[in-house]
């Protein structure tokens, strides 16, 4: 099953309020790699306002925002009106 299914949508409004434990999500380093291209390619598109959705996972669980990223920092998503998700804490990024 697809755990995007799983996942509660949410507005990119909330995200400053989560809680994001430190530890790495994925485990294999094939898997970080492709999240590190797909960030790029998701930065990228922001420029041209192309909304993306990306699956992550703050303390409470699987939470899935449709969303522009605006700019990829070494650790973090940076999201409009500022919020940031760790890039530790993304499961997958859909574009």
């Amino acid at each position: 099953m697809n755990a995007a299914t799983n996942a509660l949508l949410v507005d990119k409004e909330i995200i400053g309020n989560l809680h994001f434990p430190a530890e790495e999500v994925l485990s294999s380093g094939d898997y970080k790699q492709k999240r590190e291209y797909e960030l790029e390619r998701a930065a990228s598109l922001g420029t041209d306002k192309v909304k993306i959705k990306i699956l992550f996972e703050d303390a409470e669980g699987l939470k899935q925002v449709e969303t522009t990223v605006w700019a990829v920092t070494k650790e973090r998503v940076v999201l409009k009106h500022g919020a940031t998700i760790p890039i530790n804490r993304i499961h997958e990024i859909k574009i």
